[in-house]
């Protein structure tokens, strides 16, 4: 299906006329509406991140130009949407924090499907029976004039949308975006999957909003796809906002796979209530430029937090991710894991704080950042951080960075491997201790089979 929406100028800048003109065709309520409104008149106020900001001193910004973005017409209703890598896995397995694997299901068979194009909505479908027990899920538009009670409490109100110029631009701007809410006590046992893709040179600023009741249990997975390959290939302006309820349980995904010509600019956060777990796996493969904010707060007694990343780059790429692990409450868990590998002239920034209040006494928190040069050209920045104002806690964090040991290479190719062949023998195994905490099968066989096609032997 596709959005009904007003045609939009060929070129046009992010201004309060093109807000007004956008929400025309939109169905969302007004609320929601002032809510853009309040966003486009910060936008007008601010000025792009420059390298006086902490989280924005190792980003180059000097080729991106604002001007010279604007959104498309709505695609062919046989326009082709480029594919996902999780789209094709096999069968995905999840597992509880410290139980068995438990089976939930087949990629093709889904609870809900989502999906966009440069910022139109091309699928939305959620299976019968899941309406049935009161789950939401869904177009945004439609869904927060439908549903205020479960969504306008959470609606850009967890992540900070006037922190920044992106933050600003796709708060007013954001455009086929997805929502899904599950009832307390409710368990989804399939996962719902969201896309969001660009064509060459497209814009896509979607906005995704979970949010389980207490007690609930879903799996969530989120990627991108398309774009062009060089030059300004496209943009994509996204955030993300997740509510875990008492005691319920999200597995979430969200997997970046643009195409290299890609801007990739991101808000991700999560708010995890006591005795919730969140499970959160982020890959980042693609894109010319990222600049992504991921973080955690753990706001009620005993919440947990498991947040691995798995990052490789190439060519010229260059990706920064800025994480925060937020304890505001006593006795909750938090660890993360930060993988990356780097080859030819790309380059990986890591920049992590775990950061305890006065309040959040008996704190277990844990970070590391592990970097592996594939040549001589890339290079890695890890930055890992701790800001206590507790007294009785545990946290730790670490971070390495290193070349691929020539004497491992050469063991392999004396067994009869390929130079190929033995880089993608070691790079397997370096990632296999953050693959080992993925629950979700078909998320560690996509995201391996995809750094798999892009090694090549040691430079």
């Amino acid at each position: 299906m596709t959005t009904a929406v007003a045609p939009l100028p060929a070129v046009t800048p992010f201004t309060r006329d093109l807000l007004e003109h956008m929400l025309r065709g939109s169905a969302a309520p007004d609320w929601a509406s002032d809510l853009r409104r309040e966003a486009v008149d910060r936008l007008a106020a601010l000025g792009l991140p420059n390298r006086r900001d902490e989280n924005w001193m190792r980003t180059d910004l000097r080729l991106f130009k604002p001007a010279g973005w604007s959104f498309r017409p709505a695609p062919a209703a046989d326009a082709s949407v480029p594919q996902g890598l999780l789209t094709a896995g096999s069968t995905a397995l999840a597992e509880d924090f410290d139980g068995p694997a438990a089976e939930v299901a087949a990629p093709a068979a889904l609870a809900g499907r989502f999906a966009s194009l440069d910022g139109h909505v091309v699928a939305d479908e959620m299976a019968p029976e899941l309406a049935a027990q009161g789950v939401v899920f869904g177009s945004a538009d439609r869904l927060l004039a439908e549903r205020p009670d479960a969504f306008r409490p959470h609606w850009f109100s967890v992540i900070d949308p006037g922190c920044d110029w992106f933050a600003a631009l796709h708060a007013a701007f954001h455009r086929a975006s997805a929502v899904l809410y599950v009832p307390p006590r409710v368990r989804v046992t399939t996962p719902f999957h969201v896309l969001s893709a660009l064509s060459d040179g497209g814009l896509d600023t979607g906005h995704v909003l979970v949010v389980l009741g207490e007690g609930a249990e879903a799996t969530v997975l989120t990627e991108t796809a398309g774009g062009g390959a060089s030059g300004n290939g496209g943009l994509h302006c996204g955030g993300t906002e997740i509510v875990v309820g008492q005691s319920a349980f999200l597995r979430m995904v969200n997997l970046q796979n643009w195409n290299t010509g890609v801007w990739h600019f991101a808000r991700q956060r999560g708010v995890v209530h006591a005795g919730g777990r969140l499970q959160w796996t982020l890959g980042a493969l693609g894109s010319r430029l990222s600049q992504v904010a991921q973080d955690v707060a753990l706001v009620g007694r005993n919440a947990d937090a498991q947040v691995n990343g798995v990052m490789f780059t190439e060519g010229r790429q260059q990706l920064v991710y800025n994480t925060l692990q937020h304890h505001e409450a006593p006795a909750c868990k938090s660890d993360l894991l930060y993988k990356g590998a780097l080859q030819d002239r790309s380059r990986l920034v890591w920049r992590g704080m775990i950061k305890v209040d006065k309040a959040a006494q008996k704190t277990d928190g844990y970070q590391r950042n592990d970097n592996l040069m594939l040549s001589k050209e890339s290079r890695a920045d890890s930055i890992p951080g701790l800001e206590i104002e507790a007294d009785d806690v545990r946290c730790t964090h670490g971070a390495t960075s290193g070349r691929v040991d020539a004497d491992q290479i050469f063991y392999a190719q004396a067994r009869g491997l390929t130079a190929d062949e033995a880089a993608r023998l070691v790079v397997a195994g370096f990632f296999q201790q953050v693959f080992d905490r993925i629950t979700i099968a078909s998320v560690r066989e996509a995201l391996a089979r995809a750094i798999g096609q892009r090694i090549r032997r040691i430079s």
